[in-house]
C-alpha cells in the first residue's frame, strides 16, 4: 500500500492512465452491442450497408427518395465506412470481431480526454487539481462505456479538449500557427457534430471579452479552413454544393424540435448532479459557476453550450455530453480554489474526506458492472443467431403489444433487406396481405416475436400465416439490460422468441 501511495504521489498521470485504460480495456473486450439508436443505426449501420453496396438510411443521392440531404454530417459514419472496407479488404467479416476493433480505436482516442483534462488541470491549478480531474475523467462510472460507443457526442471532446489547451499552454505567446491548429481543431469538432458551434461562439465571445483580438483572427482562419477542407469538400463531392446537411441540419431541427422529448429547463442540471455522484458534484457545480471570471476561457464555452441544450425543446441526455469534461475541469478548479480560502472546510477535513469515501463507493459499484455491460444483448444476438441459419431468407419483426416495432440490427445479420413487421397498427391481416404482393426474395422465413407480454396469443395469431410455425430458441436481455428496463419500462430491453415460419406457401389472404 505505501508503494502504491508512493507511486501515486510521484507519477500521479501514470496512475490515471493506466486505471483509464484498464477500465476502457474491459469495456472494449465486454460492452457488446450499443447503447441507444444513434450510436448505431446512424453509424454502423450506414457504414457497413455502404461497404455492401446498400444504403440503409437512404442519405446518398443514389438512393435517397428525395434526392436531398438528410441533415447528417457524413464525417463519422464514412470514417466508419473506410474502416469496415480495410476489414473488409483484410478478410475480416465477422460483425462481432470488427466492433471490437472499433470499440478499441474509441477507447484509444478518449484517453485524449483524460490526458488533455489532467493538463489543463494542472496548467490552471496545480497538481492536486489535476489529479483529481484525471481521476474523475479515467474512472467515473460511465466514462468507460461512453468511451467505446459510436456516439459524436463523446467522440467530438477531444478535438474542444485539444483547442482549449493549444490557447491554455500558448496564451503569452503571440504566434498565429498554434491558434490556427486550434481552430482547425473546432472545425473537426464541429464537422463531428454540428452542435458544438455553440461551444465554438462561446470560445470566441471569451477571445473578445479577453481582447485578444489577433488570436481570435488566427483561430477563425484555421476554423473556416478546416470548415472548407472537411465540410464543403465532403458535400460538393457528394450533393455537387457546399454546405447543404449542415442547412438541411438546422431546418430540420427548427422544423422539428418538438417532436423528440421535451423536458423541464433542469433537466440537465439534475442529470449532471447525479451522474457526478452528490455531495461531489454540488462541489463541482459550485466550482465551476464561481469561476466565471477568473477562467472565461473555460466557462463561457460550457455555459453556452449549456444554457442553449438546458432551453432547447429537444432534450436528450447524451446531448450534453460533449461539456461534461469541461465542468469537471473548472468544477475542480474552482472547488480547489474555493477550499484554500475556506475557514469551514479547513477546520472539517474529516467531512470532506467522508465525502470523497462516499463517492467512490457509490462511483465503484456502477464502474465495474457498467464497463462490462452488454446493451441490447437480446436485440443483438438474435440478429447472431439467424446470422448463421444458411436458410435464412428475411425476418419478421412482431411487437402488436404496441403500435411500433424495435428496428433489428441488421448490421449483425448481414443482409440489408426492408423489414417485415407487425404491430397493433399493421396487424396479422396486414401482413397476410403485403405477404402476397411480396417477391420471394423478400418473404421472411424467420420470426422474433419481442416482449413475452401475451406471447401464447400472439404465436396462435402468427399461425393464421404461417399454420407450420416452429420454435427456435429464446435470447434473454443482459443483467443491465434487465435493470435498466426495471428502473424505466420505456427502456425497451425485453426477451426475443425466435420461430421458423414453416412452409411459405400456406401464406393465407
Amino acid at each position: 500500500m505505501k508503494k502504491l501511495q508512493k507511486y501515486w504521489d510521484e507519477k500521479p498521470l501514470a496512475v490515471i492512465i493506466v486505471l483509464a485504460a484498464i477500465f476502457r480495456l474491459v469495456a472494449v473486450i465486454f460492452s457488446k452491442g450499443y447503447g441507444m439508436h444513434d450510436d448505431h443505426f446512424l453509424v454502423i449501420e450506414a457504414a457497413q450497408s455502404w461497404v455492401d453496396g446498400a444504403d440503409y438510411n437512404d442519405w446518398l443521392p443514389s438512393s435517397s427518395k428525395t434526392n436531398k440531404p438528410s441533415g447528417h454530417s457524413l464525417l463519422y459514419p464514412g470514417l466508419h465506412f473506410i474502416l469496415f472496407k480495410v476489414l473488409q479488404f483484410i478478410g475480416m467479416e465477422d460483425p462481432q470481431n470488427k466492433m471490437y476493433i472499433v470499440r478499441f480505436l474509441h477507447a484509444a482516442w478518449s484517453m485524449i480526454i483524460v490526458y488533455l483534462g489532467y493538463l489543463i488541470a494542472f496548467q490552471k491549478g496545480g497538481i492536486k487539481v489535476a489529479r483529481t480531474t484525471g481521476l474523475l475523467l479515467a474512472i467515473l462510472f460511465f466514462m468507460p462505456i461512453m468511451s467505446v460507443r459510436n456516439l459524436v457526442e463523446f467522440v467530438c471532446i477531444p478535438p474542444l479538449l485539444y483547442a482549449t489547451w493549444i490557447v491554455i499552454k500558448n496564451e503569452k505567446i503571440e504566434k498565429a500557427f498554434p491558434f490556427i491548429i486550434a481552430g482547425l481543431m473546432l472545425s473537426l469538432a464541429f464537422s463531428l457534430r454540428f452542435q458544438t458551434i455553440l461551444f465554438i461562439g462561446g470560445f470566441g465571445l471569451a477571445f473578445l471579452i479577453l481582447k485578444k483580438w489577433k488570436e481570435a483572427i488566427w483561430i477563425v482562419i484555421g476554423f473556416l479552413t478546416g470548415l472548407i477542407i472537411i465540410q464543403a469538400t465532403t458535400d460538393l463531392l457528394i450533393w455537387k454544393k457546399p454546405f447543404v446537411e449542415l442547412i438541411e441540419y438546422i431546418r430540420y431541427n427548427l422544423a422539428n424540435s418538438g417532436d423528440y422529448p421535451n423536458l423541464n429547463w433542469y433537466t440537465y442540471l439534475l442529470l449532471i448532479g447525479g451522474i457526478l455522484i452528490p455531495p461531489i458534484s454540488l462541489f463541482i457545480i459550485f466550482g465551476f459557476i464561481t469561476s466565471w471570471k477568473k477562467q472565461i476561457l473555460l466557462f463561457l464555452p460550457a455555459f453556452i453550450f449549456f444554457i442553449f441544450h438546458s432551453s432547447f425543446p429537444n432534450k436528450q441526455e447524451r446531448f450534453i455530453l460533449p461539456v461534461i469534461p469541461f465542468i469537471i475541469i473548472l468544477g475542480c478548479i474552482g472547488w480547489y480554489r474555493y477550499m484554500s480560502e475556506s475557514n469551514f472546510w479547513k477546520k472539517n477535513n474529516k467531512l470532506y474526506d467522508r465525502c470523497w469515501i462516499f463517492f467512490f463507493f457509490l462511483n465503484t459499484i456502477p464502474l465495474f458492472f457498467i464497463s462490462a455491460a452488454y446493451s441490447h444483448r437480446s436485440r443483438v444476438e438474435t440478429m447472431v443467431y439467424l446470422s448463421e441459419k444458411k436458410d435464412l431468407n428475411n425476418v419478421l419483426i412482431e411487437e402488436s403489444n404496441h403500435d411500433y416495432y424495435t428496428m433489428p440490427p441488421r448490421y449483425y445479420l448481414k443482409q440489408w433487406k426492408s423489414d417485415y413487421f407487425v404491430t397493433s397498427v399493421f396487424t396479422v391481416d396486414s401482413m397476410a396481405k403485403r405477404l402476397n404482393a411480396s417477391p420471394p426474395s423478400l418473404i421472411p422465413n424467420y420470426i422474433v416475436f419481442n416482449q413475452p407480454e401475451n406471447i401464447s396469443q400472439r404465436v396462435e395469431s402468427m399461425k393464421k400465416i404461417f399454420p407450420e410455425m416452429v420454435y427456435e430458441t429464446t435470447i434473454e436481455p443482459g443483467f443491465i439490460d434487465k435493470v435498466m428496463h426495471f428502473l424505466n419500462k420505456h427502456n425497451a430491453n425485453f426477451t426475443s422468441y425466435v420461430y421458423r415460419t414453416g412452409n411459405v406457401k400456406r401464406i393465407e389472404e
